[in-house]
């Protein structure tokens, strides 16, 4: 068996034949509220474990709703999360230094009460949109970067939010960008477009910093319409869709037993590995996740 990436839930694990593939990107799908997020801070904070480093959380909410990922990680593991600086202005050079740029939780966008979609936007807005995503993605990259030459290998995304068609979400455009031209790029070139006509002095330091963005396990947490696990196994997957696109996909949502409600799991897709097929239910505890196998 390959190396695999643990989730932190044993059971989950064994549902996954061992755990995730490294520098693959895994899709957790399901309502809000579902637990997702109770899930990707578990799967972080795993890291330390078997890395020797916590995961970094990227977060994504617009709308200004909380996703607790803080109160779940101290509640859960003890871990205070810190966040990563919005300064503009950020010296990229501090990425050498892991007292400045070693942070846990970054969040960019806080665009409260605004639509996430194109065609939601006015043609100003757009260009708004546009000349602050360019200024906020050069923080990111020094966050990303930052975080994974002092041996962060798990990435978390979360926060985001259902869109009609994915082509049509400003979210994915961020997150296709983000997962692209950071995640899964050759670190050389992160370092290249982050200190740009400063790379030449800093290559040294790149060299000796170098990581494989193929050891880097992304988690990315997609709140649905549907809150129903049927409704969820039902749904098509268009061309281009960042499902199409992840290596795994995890749906987690409500089921239905007479006049009974409950939560149930499944892994709707494992490629490159064998994976159970079973929909498990689970239960949030005082203690996390619990799937019933």
């Amino acid at each position: 068996m390959s190396k695999r990436v643990t989730t932190g839930l044993p059971e989950l694990d064994s549902l996954l034949g061992g755990g995730l593939l490294p520098g693959t990107l895994t899709v957790v799908l399901g309502a809000t509220g579902i637990g997702k997020t109770q899930l990707g801070v578990t799967f972080a904070n795993q890291g330390l474990q078997e890395d020797g480093e916590r995961g970094i959380i990227f977060d994504m909410t617009s709308r200004g709703d909380s996703q607790n990922q803080t109160d779940y990680a101290k509640r859960l593991f003890n871990w205070s999360i810190t966040s990563g600086s919005t300064d503009e202005n950020i010296d990229p050079e501090s990425v050498w230094d892991a007292e400045q740029i070693r942070r846990d939780y970054l969040h960019l966008f806080r665009r409260s009460g605004r639509r996430v979609t194109f065609s939601d936007l006015e043609v100003d807005a757009k260009r708004e949109w546009k000349t602050e995503l360019a200024k906020k993605l050069n923080i990111a990259i020094a966050w990303f970067y930052g975080n994974f030459v002092h041996g962060v290998r798990r990435c978390v995304i979360d926060g985001v939010e259902p869109a009609e068609k994915a082509s049509d979400s400003f979210q994915f455009h961020t997150f296709d960008y983000v997962y692209h031209q950071i995640l899964h790029k050759d670190a050389d070139w992160v370092a290249r477009d982050l200190f740009r006509v400063k790379y030449r002095a800093n290559a040294e330091k790149v060299q000796e910093h170098h990581y494989r963005h193929e050891d880097i396990a992304t988690l990315l947490l997609y709140t649905t319409h549907e809150v129903m696990l049927d409704d969820m196994l039902a749904r098509p997957i268009e061309s281009g869709d960042v499902l199409s696109n992840a290596n795994t996909i995890i749906m987690m949502g409500k089921t239905r037993d007479g006049a009974k409600m409950g939560r149930a799991l499944h892994v709707a897709k494992h490629r490159g590995s064998a994976c159970d097929d079973r929909i498990v239910p689970f239960q949030i505890t005082e203690d996390g996740l619990n799937l019933q196998i």
